[in-house]
């Protein structure tokens, strides 16, 4: 609630990415998918693209900020790749990813 009240945000077609700085040291990352994008296999599937699209690439995401990823309707037909994308699209129009080596 506290990263959604911040009403800091950016949308894709597959996300839509909550960002709030934290005074950690670390990013905390959370997901919502609702009962809207489908059945619960299909939530959970979801629910574990992006994890491990974020857990890939976390290495490229700046340090101390809370991420809420909240899964659009569209996302239920997504591949892994156009998830991990679509996250690292988001992350970029929010400047808290590393550019590209």
């Amino acid at each position: 609630r506290n990263v959604y009240s911040f009403r800091d945000s950016v949308a894709g077609r597959y996300l839509v990415l909550y960002v709030k700085k934290n005074c950690l040291d670390v990013n905390r990352l959370g997901i919502s998918v609702s009962k809207k994008v489908g059945n619960s296999v299909i939530r959970h599937r979801i629910r574990r693209l992006i994890k491990e699209a974020y857990r890939l690439n976390e290495e490229r995401f700046h340090t101390g900020f809370d991420l809420v990823f909240v899964a659009r309707a569209d996302s239920k037909d997504c591949t892994y790749f156009e998830m991990e994308s679509a996250i690292c699209r988001l992350a970029e129009k929010k400047k808290i990813i590393k550019e590209k080596q």
